[in-house]
């Protein structure tokens, strides 16, 4: 029995840190750290084990990060957060860079010529 469980403990470590480094690659250095999320779809789910298992991964590799992770399954995927307070400048930042992703891609709506019907 011992074998089995220090097999599982294997498995869960190697879980936290792939998990980690999906969450890490989510950041933008920017941000300084802050908005960190991950979406894990139902597939990804599958291959990664029990989903109590991923959300408990998950929450122990945002602590890693400094996160105050929260985790939500929403049909069928895991949504995985920092729920800290941020830093006026980042969100500031964050906004900004929010605002000009709505603007380009409303631009080339918004150029063209209304129908006359």
């Amino acid at each position: 029995m011992p074998a089995k469980d220090e097999l599982a403990k294997r498995r869960y470590d190697n879980l936290v840190d792939r998990l980690e480094i999906l969450m890490k690659a989510s950041l933008k250095p920017s941000y300084q750290g802050y908005h960190g999320q991950l979406v894990l779809g139902s597939s990804d789910l599958e291959d990664m084990g029990d989903l109590k298992d991923v959300r408990r991964a998950a929450r122990e590799a945002g602590r890693r990060l400094g996160w105050q992770p929260k985790t939500h399954l929403v049909d069928g995927r895991l949504f995985v957060y920092d729920d800290r307070e941020v830093p006026e400048e980042v969100s500031r930042l964050a906004m900004r860079d929010a605002a000009e992703a709505i603007d380009s891609f409303m631009r080339p709506h918004m150029n063209r010529a209304p129908r006359n019907s």
